[in-house]
C-alpha cells in the first residue's frame, strides 16, 4: 500500500521561507506556505499605498521558490522574478509583483489570484497569505536611552523595525481583530510536519502567531512542529539576542494560545556561540535538538536546500544520539 504523502506547512517570508520551501519542496509532499502580508518597503510598499492591496513580493518569491523547473515554467517564474529598469514610476518593480496585484484586483479573493498565478508557473505547492487583508506591524523596543534603557517605545511598520537603533522586544498586528486566511488555518490543522524559520524573526516568522485563529491552531496543531534558526543574527531584528532567546519569543508570543510546543530545533553547526545553553533550554521544551552543517558553502548567510531538507527529514524518522551533537568548532553566532 502506497504511504500517504506528508502534509507540509512552511510558515514565514521573504528569503527565509523561500529557503524553507526550496528545503521543503524536496521532501516530496503536499506543500503550503503561509506568507506574512505586513511588507511595507520597496516595491510592496508602494503598491499597498497606492492600490490598498495585500503587498505581493513575499507571496511571489514564495511562488519562485515552488515553481516547476521545467521551460515553460521556468520562463514565467523568470519574467515574475524580472524587475523593470529605468527611472520612471515602475523601476525597480517585479513583474510578478504587478501581474499579482492585476489578479488581486480582478479576482477580489486574493487565494484565487495566487492559485491562478501558481498555476502559470506550475507551483509544486499552494501558496496562502496568512491573512485577506494586508496588516501592519508595531513593535516595542527598549534601549533608546542610555540613561533609561528599559524603556520602550512603539514602532509602526516591518521597515522601521527591522532598521530601528533599539532592540526589538515584542511585536504586535493592526488592524485589532484582523481574520486569518481560512484556507491558511485549515492547513495548518491538517498538516503532518510545520515550519517554522528561519527568517526575519520580528517581521516574518512571529506574526504568525498574533492572528487569532491561525496562531491558535499552530498552538493546537497535532504536526510535527520545525523550528529553523537564522544561520546568522539580523541587523536590526536580532542583534542582541542568542538561539534560545529567540525560541523564548515563539513562546511568549504564544502565550494567548497556552504556549507552543515544539518537536525539534534545527541549527548550524558554526553559527553558535554557546550551544549547550541552546541543549539546555531545548531540553526543557521537551524538543530534540539537531546541529548539523545547514549553511551553503558559498555563503554562511544561505541555508543550502539539500542540507536542510535531509535535517528537516530527520526529524520525521527515529532519533540518533549523533544529532544531539554538536560537531567542529563553535565560532561564533555571527
Amino acid at each position: 500500500m502506497t504511504r500517504p504523502r506528508p502534509k507540509i506547512v512552511a510558515l514565514g517570508g521573504g528569503h527565509g521561507l523561500h529557503a524553507a520551501l526550496s528545503a521543503a519542496r524536496l521532501l516530496g509532499g503536499d506543500l503550503t506556505a503561509i506568507v506574512t502580508v505586513a511588507d511595507d518597503g520597496g516595491s510592496s510598499g508602494r503598491i499597498r499605498r497606492e492600490l490598498k492591496v495585500l503587498p505581493p513580493g513575499d507571496l511571489r518569491m514564495a511562488l519562485a521558490a515552488l515553481a516547476s523547473g521545467d521551460a515553460e515554467h521556468a520562463a514565467w517564474t523568470d519574467l515574475l522574478q524580472h524587475r523593470i529598469g529605468g527611472t520612471g514610476v515602475l523601476a525597480g518593480h517585479p513583474v510578478g509583483n504587478l501581474m499579482l496585484t492585476a489578479l488581486l484586483e480582478r479576482e477580489r479573493d486574493a487565494v484565487a489570484a495566487l492559485d491562478r498565478l501558481a498555476g502559470l508557473v506550475g507551483a509544486v505547492g499552494r501558496v496562502l497569505p496568512m491573512s485577506p487583508v494586508p496588516l501592519d506591524l508595531v513593535g516595542e523596543a527598549d534601549r533608546f536611552d542610555p540613561d533609561d534603557p528599559a524603556r520602550t517605545r512603539a514602532i509602526r511598520g516591518q521597515v522601521s523595525i527591522a532598521t530601528t537603533p533599539g532592540r526589538v522586544v515584542s511585536v504586535s498586528l493592526l488592524p485589532p481583530g484582523a481574520p486569518a486566511c481560512a484556507e491558511a488555518v485549515d492547513a495548518v490543522r491538517e498538516a503532518d510536519l510545520l515550519l517554522l524559520g528561519p527568517g526575519s524573526w520580528f517581521t516574518s516568522v512571529l506574526p504568525h502567531l498574533l492572528l487569532r485563529e491561525l496562531g491558535k491552531s499552530i498552538a493546537s496543531t497535532s504536526a510535527k512542529v520545525v523550528v529553523v534558526l537564522n544561520l546568522v543574527q539580523q541587523a536590526g531584528e536580532t542583534d542582541d539576542y542568542e538561539p534560545h532567546e529567540l525560541l523564548e519569543l515563539l513562546q511568549t508570543h504564544a502565550e494567548p494560545f497556552g504556549g507552543l510546543r515544539i518537536d525539534a530545533v534545527l541549527a548550524d553547526t558554526y553559527s553558535l556561540l554557546d550551544p549547550q545553553q541552546l541543549r539546555r533550554y531545548v531540553d526543557g521544551l521537551g524538543a530534540r535538538l539537531i546541529v548539523r552543517k545547514l549553511a551553503a558553502d558559498d555563503s554562511v548567510e544561505r541555508h543550502d536546500p539539500v542540507r536542510l531538507s535531509e535535517a528537516i527529514r530527520s526529524v520525521m524518522a527515529p532519533e540518533h544520539p549523533a544529532d544531539r551533537d554538536t560537531e567542529g568548532s563553535t565560532e561564533p553566532w555571527r
